[in-house]
């Protein structure tokens, strides 16, 4: 064979080598290319919603807004045995909706003037109805802020109750009672108003 032939064939080797070369350089690039798209894709990518199980009432406030009733009596101690009735007759979601509601909250003294036991018998699941019948005579499906309780004493008119029972409201020397007891503080949430009480209002009958 000639030295200009194997020149050649050479020469021929050696462009396809390059060629070859320069398609793995290709194939490289590419990949290396997608492989930093996936990863700028995933940083990207939203992060998911958690997902709150139980109702409305598990909803947590958001700072720099106004609490609901449920959230504004978790929050106060003085409230707890409230909270715990509140579960135990399962209406907690019923004091988160949009409302207006007015409620009448019982501090945890007013339970503890109740005969002994009676608590502890109502909070048994086999009284859950009897307990919620108790606490929704507590819950006035409207808007009325102090203000207008002092109006509705003036005209003698009762309030109605969630329990389908009426409320008698008075004004005693500018002090306002309902159902007998003393409003002692009221307090501005999302969805109404919360009046404390220092008795719980126990229905007449059922």
């Amino acid at each position: 064979m000639s030295f200009c032939i194997i020149l050649y064939q050479l020469k021929n080797d050696f462009k396809m080598k390059t060629n070859q070369l320069l398609w793995i350089f290709v194939l490289l690039f590419t990949f290396s290319s997608c492989k930093e798209d996936a990863k700028v894709n995933t940083n990207k990518t939203s992060p998911k919603k958690e997902t709150i199980k139980g109702g409305q009432s598990s909803v947590a406030a958001v700072d720099g807004e106004q609490k609901n009733v449920l959230q504004v009596a978790l929050s106060l101690p003085d409230f707890s045995t409230l909270v715990v009735a509140v579960k135990a007759a399962g209406v907690q979601d019923a004091l988160v909706n949009a409302g207006p509601l007015t409620v009448f909250a019982p501090v945890n003294a007013a339970f503890d003037k109740l005969p002994e036991g009676t608590v502890a018998n109502l909070l048994k699941p086999e009284n859950k109805s009897t307990l919620s019948f108790v606490l929704t005579n507590h819950v006035a499906p409207s808007n009325y802020p102090i203000k207008q309780l002092k109006k509705e004493a003036k005209k003698g008119r009762k309030l109605y109750m969630a329990s389908g029972k009426y409320l008698v409201v008075e004004n005693k020397d500018g002090k306002i009672f309902v159902g007998g007891t003393e409003v002692l503080k009221s307090v501005k949430v999302s969805n109404g108003w919360i009046h404390v009480v220092g008795d719980v209002l126990v229905p007449s009958d059922k």
